[in-house]
């Protein structure tokens, strides 16, 4: 009996094996498969000065949001900054406005804010074009910073006697010629970063602003704090700004080890429901440490935790206001 043949039929040539060069020059694909894959595809891209993923939806018009929360140590700041570099690592155009005199946004955007540099100070009491003060992030496409320097500390004094002085930045906002004009170099998204009070600055963030983010932290004090701000929102919109609105929660510093986390988050989710993102920040000593070394955690560790929720909430953030397509995918 006649054994069957296993070697290569005759006159069919062996499979070509490809070389390693020819591998190189394919499209790289990436296993999103699971956490730690994605954290190496995000690492790898921000390190090759390249868009982290799929490019999210424009936004029909410029939105112009407002992140809020009396109460400090929420991660207010650590949002704003984080949120606008996520959003513009996925390709979109976004411009934070730093109201917050400490200008910590400034900081961890790494760019100039010492005194004498052009600001949002010169903005509300000087009347200088929102244009004239904004400065580009050095390393991050598409991401843009109006500075705060420490001259914003006397504004409030200042501004108490001019007229119509809670609507100073929406002016200044609307005068821009890149917020809503059509083009394709517009603004997607304006964040407006605030002081932990509910002063004539945050006053004129709200008077500006058509939506609101709150970061909140996942504690209990957080909650009796975020009581006295809707409180104050519902104020404004009755007799400044009627188009404004809490559309984004956010909840901060996130411990699941705790029950005290999880019922501060469930009680949220009850009484915000659709408003309160899915996405949870963690508490994450990369993402305090980041504003140190003069960046945001989206560049300073892009693999973190900390990075890696951020980005899920700034893609969480952008489908919501733009239906439920995303370029590419």
């Amino acid at each position: 009996m006649n054994q069957a043949n296993t070697g290569p039929a005759a006159g069919v040539a062996p499979p070509r094996v490809r070389t390693a060069g020819e591998l190189a020059q394919e499209a790289v694909g990436f296993d999103n498969s699971t956490p730690m894959a994605r954290a190496v595809e995000h690492q790898l891209l921000v390190r090759q000065g390249r868009r982290f993923g799929a490019r999210l939806p424009r936004p029909d018009g410029t939105r112009v949001m407002v992140v809020a929360n009396q109460k400090g140590g929420v991660g207010k700041t650590t949002t704003t900054v984080n949120m606008a570099a996520a959003l513009a690592q996925h390709g979109l155009r976004v411009l934070v406005i730093d109201l917050d005199p400490q200008g910590n946004a400034s900081t961890a955007l790494s760019v100039d804010h010492h005194r004498g540099t052009l600001s949002s100070y010169d903005v509300l009491v000087e009347g200088t074009p929102l244009a004239d003060v904004v400065q580009a992030h050095p390393d991050i496409p598409g991401l843009f910073v109006a500075p705060a320097t420490i001259d914003l500390a006397g504004a409030e004094i200042e501004l108490v006697s001019v007229v119509a002085r809670e609507s100073r930045l929406r002016k200044a906002i609307a005068a821009h010629p890149l917020v809503n004009n059509g083009g394709e170099d517009r603004f997607d998204y304006v964040l407006v970063d605030c002081p932990p009070s509910l002063g004539l600055l945050t006053l004129n963030a709200l008077v500006a602003g058509a939506e609101m983010l709150i970061p909140i932290q996942a504690e209990y004090y957080a909650l009796e704090g975020l009581g006295q701000l809707i409180e104050t929102v519902e104020m404004v919109r009755t007799h400044l700004n009627q188009d404004l609105e809490v559309s984004t929660i956010l909840i901060t510093m996130y411990d699941s080890r705790t029950n005290l986390a999880a019922g501060v988050a469930a009680e949220v989710r009850e009484h915000f429901r659709d408003q309160v993102l899915k996405t949870l920040i963690p508490r994450s000593v990369r993402v305090s440490e980041a504003p140190s070394y003069g960046q945001s955690v989206m560049t300073y560790d892009p693999g973190s935790p900390g990075a890696l929720s951020y980005l899920e909430a700034a893609r969480e953030l952008a489908i919501r206001g733009a239906g439920t397509h995303v370029e590419g995918s």
